[in-house]
């Protein structure tokens, strides 16, 4: 069954940087549209960044646009989020995504 394991979070001050990882499995990965999705504490989930690992590429939400990057290692079944810039209200748990299947999550606070 697929699978998605989430990891990088942490607390960061404002302005600093965070790599997330998602290791996925159970389903074809180099074909597959995968996205990060957050959410922050009291609110609804928010799409982040996809990548349609096909000719319509990749695409982010406004609120991330310039400061975080998509990218995924088809050899190592793994999708990625740099994340540089982070402001306070980028706090929230980040999940990947594939299709309704998301992983745990893992929690990035950023916080000086």
């Amino acid at each position: 069954q697929v699978q998605l394991v989430e990891s990088g979070g942490g607390v960061v001050q404002p302005g600093g940087s965070l790599r997330l990882s998602c290791v996925a499995s159970g389903f074809s990965f180099s074909t597959s549209v995968m996205t990060w999705v957050r959410q922050a504490p009291g609110k609804g989930f928010e799409w982040v960044a996809y990548d349609t690992a096909g000719p319509v590429g990749i695409n982010y939400a406004n609120s991330v646009k310039g400061r975080f990057t998509i990218s995924r290692d088809n050899a190592k079944n793994t999708l990625y989020l740099q994340m540089t810039n982070l402001k306070p209200e980028d706090t929230a748990v980040y999940y990947c995504a594939h299709g309704q299947a998301r992983g745990q999550g893992t929690q990035v606070t950023v916080s000086s």
